[in-house]
C-alpha cells in the first residue's frame, strides 16, 4: 500500500511463525469416514427407522380435483348488457382470477357448509364423539379458551376454507378446485359441491345485480316522468303567451315574412320594368328620331294606321311637288294633310308615354307599400326571435328530459327480462372422482430413504467435527502483532531499511492515467499546414471529446495546488519525475500537458531528460522526417528553439552538451518564457534520477513536483527512492500519476511487488 500520512516501509512478514493449515485434504476426509463407517451406518438406520415410525402415525390425506372452465366472454343475450365485457387479454385474465377468489369467498362456503351439513364433522370443527373426546370431557380440559370459542359454522367456514386451495392454469381459462381430507369420499364430495355452489352464486349474483339495477331505475321513472310533464307545460304555456303561432317546422311569422319578402322582390322587379319603359319612351321622343319606332308604337294598330296614311300622304305629297308648283293650293292642301298626321302620330305616342308613366307610379307605390308591410314583419320578427331564445332553452330541456325518460324506461325494461337469463359461460368440466392415492406423507420407502440420507449426513458432520476440534482449544494464544516483530527483538542482520525521518508533508494527490483514457495513432502524421500534432507522433494520448474524465480533473486539481505553491503573479513550473523507462515517463509527461492544453493553458513542455531524453529524439526524428512542416519559435539562444504544435503546446527538446550546458539553458528559456508572459504553464520532463548537481538545480527551480509510478514496478520501492533522492525537496511533491498503461519495455525483477 502507498501512504502518505507517514514515511513509507514495508513490512515483512514474520517467517518464524508457523501457518494454520486452511484444511484438510479429500483423501483424509474419506478416510476419517471409512474409519467411523459402522457409527455412520447406524445412525443413519436409526434414523430410517425413526421417520418410518413417524411417517406411520401421520394421519393419511387424500385430495380431490374438480374443474371448472370460467369463460369471462358471456353469453351475448340482449345488446346492452349490466358489466361490459372486456376483450383485452390481461383483461382477460383478471376477470378468471377474480372468479377464481370467488370460489374461496364466505358466501359460497356458507353454502358448501348448508348444503353438506359438515359443521357437524369433527373434521371441520364438529364436535367429536370418539373416547378420548368423552375422556377430556370428563376430565375437564377445554381445546378452546372461552374467549376464542366460535360458533361451529364459523369454526366450520375456516376449517373448510384451509382445506381448499385453488389454482388457474396459465394461459387458459380453467381452474381447479382441490379440496383435501382424510377421507377420500368427503374430498371428493367437497369438491363437487364446491363446484356447485359456485355457479348456484355466480348465477344469483346475476340476478341480484339485474333486480337491484331494475329497481334503481324504476325508481327513477316516476320522477322523471313528472319532470317531463312540467317541462312540456312550461313549453305550451310561455308560447301561448309569445303568439308562437305555426306548424311543426316553422312559425307563422316566418312564414308570413318570407311571402312579403317574396312579393317586395317582384314588385321591385316590376318598377324596374315600367321604369326602363318610360325611360326608352321619354328617350325616342327627345331624340329626331320617328316617334312611333318604339316597341309598343309598333304593337299599336292605330298607329299602323296613322302611319300608313302617313306614308301614303307623303307620297301624294312628293308627287305634286313634282308635278305643281311650291304655291299651288292642292300641294299646300297635301303639305297640310302631313302634318296633320304627323301631329296626330305623336299624340298617340304621348299617350304611350303617359301610359308608361302611370304604370311606374303605381309600380313604385305598390313597392312602397311592400316595403312598409315588410319593415312591421321584421320589427314583429326580432321581437319574436329574442322571445325565441327562452324557447329554445325550454325545448332543449324538454327535449332532454324525454331522452333521459325513454332511456330509463327502456333500460328498466331490459334489466327487467336479465334477471331470468343466465348469461354466465362457466360450466364444470371434470367432476371430482374418489382419490386412491394418498397425498400426504409421502410412501414410506421415500421418508426411509429421507432418513437414512439425513441420519447419514448428521453423523457424519458430527464425526468430522468431532475430529478437528482441537483438544486445547480453550487455552490462550499469544497475540502477534501485524506489523511485524518489534525491532528489539529483531536480529540485526534482519533489520529492514528504514527512510530517513522526514517532516509532516501535504498528502500528495493521486491520478490514474488508464488505457481507457488514450488512444493510440501512428507515428510521423502531421497536419497540413505545417505544424505537428502530439496526438499523432505515434505515442498514447488522451481521446479527445472526454473532457470530464478522472484524469483530468485530477490533473485540474495538481495544476490548483500548483498555483498555492507558486509565488504571486508569477508563471508556475511543475517537474515530472519517476523511475523507470525514460520514454514511458515521457508518454505520461506528454498526456499531462495535453490534458492543460485541453483547459485552455499554454504550455512549454522543457526536455529536462539528459541522460535518455526520449522526447528530443521524437520531436527531432519528426522534424527531420518534415522540416517544412515545423515551426519554430526562439526561446534563448538558437540551441534552445521550441516548437509549436497545433494543440497550444510548445516543446523545447533537449541541446547536445553536458548537465551543466543543459541546465543552464533551461535555466535562461524559464526565465524569459515568464518574462514574455507566452505561457501558462511550464512542465519539466525529468530529470532522470539518479540526479547530478545541475539536475539538482533544476528541481530547486520547480515550483511543484510530480511522481509518475509506473505500475509495472514496484510501487512502494519507487516512492521510496524518490523520497530519498529529494531529500529536502519532498515538500514539493504535490502529486502523484499511476502510468497504468502499457510500457515499451518491462525489466521485472525478483522479490519485487507489482500492480
Amino acid at each position: 500500500m502507498l501512504v502518505y500520512d507517514e514515511p513509507i516501509g514495508r513490512t515483512k512478514p514474520d517467517r518464524q511463525a508457523p501457518r494454520t493449515p486452511a484444511g484438510f485434504s479429500l483423501l483424509e476426509l474419506a478416510r476419517l469416514l471409512w474409519q467411523r463407517r459402522i457409527a455412520i451406518a447406524a445412525a443413519a438406520v436409526i434414523c430410517a427407522c425413526a421417520a418410518v415410525a413417524i411417517g406411520k402415525t401421520l394421519s393419511p390425506k387424500y385430495t380431490a380435483t374438480a374443474q371448472l372452465y370460467v369463460d369471462p366472454r358471456e353469453l351475448q343475450l340482449v345488446d346492452r348488457e349490466l358489466t361490459p365485457r372486456s376483450q383485452d387479454t390481461s383483461g382477460l385474465a383478471m376477470v378468471v382470477e377474480s372468479q377464481a377468489r370467488l370460489i374461496t369467498s364466505n358466501s359460497v362456503l356458507l353454502q358448501v357448509i348448508q348444503d353438506t351439513h359438515i359443521d357437524k364433522d369433527p373434521e371441520f370443527g364438529g364436535e367429536s364423539k370418539g373416547v378420548l373426546a368423552s375422556l377430556l370431557g370428563l376430565i375437564g380440559p377445554e381445546l378452546r379458551s372461552t374467549g376464542e370459542a366460535k360458533s361451529g359454522e364459523t369454526a366450520a367456514l375456516e376449517a373448510l376454507n384451509r382445506h381448499i386451495n385453488v389454482k388457474k392454469t396459465d394461459r387458459s381459462f380453467i381452474v381447479d378446485i382441490d379440496v383435501w381430507s382424510y377421507d377420500p369420499v368427503k374430498a371428493a364430495m367437497l369438491a363437487n359441491a364446491l363446484s356447485n355452489a359456485y355457479l348456484t352464486e355466480s348465477k344469483h349474483s346475476q340476478a341480484t345485480a339485474a333486480r337491484r339495477a331494475t329497481t334503481d331505475l324504476s325508481g327513477r321513472l316516476k320522477e322523471l316522468q313528472q319532470r317531463l310533464r312540467n317541462a312540456e307545460n312550461v313549453l305550451a304555456t310561455y308560447k301561448a303567451q309569445n303568439d308562437f303561432v305555426g306548424t311543426q317546422d316553422t312559425l307563422i311569422s316566418d312564414q308570413q315574412l318570407s311571402a312579403s319578402n317574396q312579393r317586395l322582390a317582384a314588385a321591385r322587379a316590376l318598377t324596374l320594368d315600367a321604369q326602363a319603359k318610360y325611360d326608352q319612351i321619354e328617350s325616342s321622343r327627345r331624340a329626331a328620331t320617328d316617334a312611333g319606332a318604339i316597341p309598343e308604337a309598333l304593337q299599336s294598330q292605330t298607329i299602323a294606321n296613322l302611319r300608313a296614311q302617313y306614308a301614303e300622304a307623303r307620297k301624294r305629297y312628293a308627287e305634286l311637288t313634282a308635278e305643281l308648283g311650291p304655291l299651288h293650293p292642292s300641294l299646300r292642301q297635301m303639305e297640310k294633310q302631313v302634318e296633320d298626321l304627323r301631329r296626330t302620330i305623336n299624340e298617340e305616342v304621348d299617350r304611350f308615354a303617359q301610359s308608361a308613366k302611370n304604370d311606374l307610379t303605381r309600380a313604385r307605390d305598390y313597392e312602397a307599400s311592400l316595403n312598409k308591410a315588410l319593415e312591421a314583419q321584421k320589427r314583429q320578427s326580432v321581437q319574436l326571435s329574442q322571445a325565441s331564445v327562452r324557447l329554445r332553452e325550454l325545448e332543449r330541456d324538454v327535449e332532454a328530459s324525454r331522452d333521459v325518460y325513454q332511456s330509463f324506461l327502456k333500460r328498466s325494461r331490459e334489466t327487467e327480462e336479465q334477471e331470468s337469463l343466465n348469461t354466465s359461460s362457466a360450466r364444470v368440466i371434470g367432476e371430482a372422482t374418489v382419490p386412491q392415492r394418498r397425498t400426504f406423507p409421502p410412501p414410506m420407502s421415500l421418508i426411509a430413504m429421507i432418513g437414512f440420507v439425513l441420519g447419514a449426513l448428521a453423523a457424519a458432520a458430527w464425526v468430522v467435527a468431532a475430529d478437528r476440534l482441537p483438544p486445547d482449544a480453550s487455552d490462550p494464544q499469544p497475540v502477534r502483532s501485524e506489523t511485524g516483530p518489534s525491532p528489539s527483538k529483531t536480529p540485526p542482520g534482519n533489520q529492514p531499511r528504514q527512510p530517513a525521518p522526514v517532516a509532516a508533508i501535504e498528502k500528495p494527490l493521486i491520478a490514474r492515467l488508464h488505457e481507457s483514457d488514450v488512444v493510440r495513432t501512428l507515428s510521423g502524421i502531421l497536419k497540413a499546414g505545417g505544424m505537428p500534432d502530439v496526438t499523432q507522433l505515434g505515442w498514447p494520448t488522451l481521446r479527445a471529446g472526454f473532457p470530464m474524465t478522472t484524469f483530468l480533473n485530477a490533473m485540474r486539481e495538481m495544476r490548483a495546488t500548483l498555483l498555492k505553491h507558486s509565488p504571486a503573479k508569477a508563471m508556475p513550473v511543475m517537474a515530472m519525475i519517476g523511475s523507470g523507462a525514460g520514454k514511458d515517463r515521457s508518454i505520461a509527461v506528454m498526456n499531462v500537458a495535453l490534458a492543460a492544453a485541453r483547459d485552455g493553458a499554454r504550455v512549454l513542455m522543457i526536455d529536462a531528460d539528459h541522460v535518455t531524453h526520449a522526447l528530443s529524439d521524437k520531436i527531432n526524428r519528426v522534424g527531420r522526417s518534415e522540416p517544412s512542416r515545423l515551426s519554430w519559435l526562439s526561446i534563448g539562444s538558437k540551441a534552445s528553439r521550441a516548437i509549436n504544435t497545433s494543440n497550444g503546446i510548445s516543446i523545447l527538446p533537449d541541446i547536445d552538451g553536458t548537465d551543466a550546458k543543459a541546465s543552464e539553458a533551461i535555466h535562461k528559456a524559464i526565465a524569459q518564457a515568464r518574462a514574455s508572459g507566452g505561457y501558462d504553464l511550464v512542465i519539466l520532463d525529468g530529470p532522470a534520477m539518479p540526479w547530478s548537481a545541475a539536475s539538482r538545480k533544476l528541481i530547486d527551480i520547480a515550483d511543484g513536483i510530480v511522481a509518475i509510478l509506473p505500475v509495472s514496478l514496484d510501487i512502494n520501492d519507487c516512492m521510496e527512492d524518490i523520497i530519498a533522492a529529494l531529500g529536502g525537496a519532498e515538500r514539493k511533491l504535490i502529486g502523484v500519476v499511476l502510468n497504468e498503461l502499457t510500457p515499451a519495455s518491462v525489466n521485472r525483477k525478483r522479490d519485487r511487488q507489482y500492480a
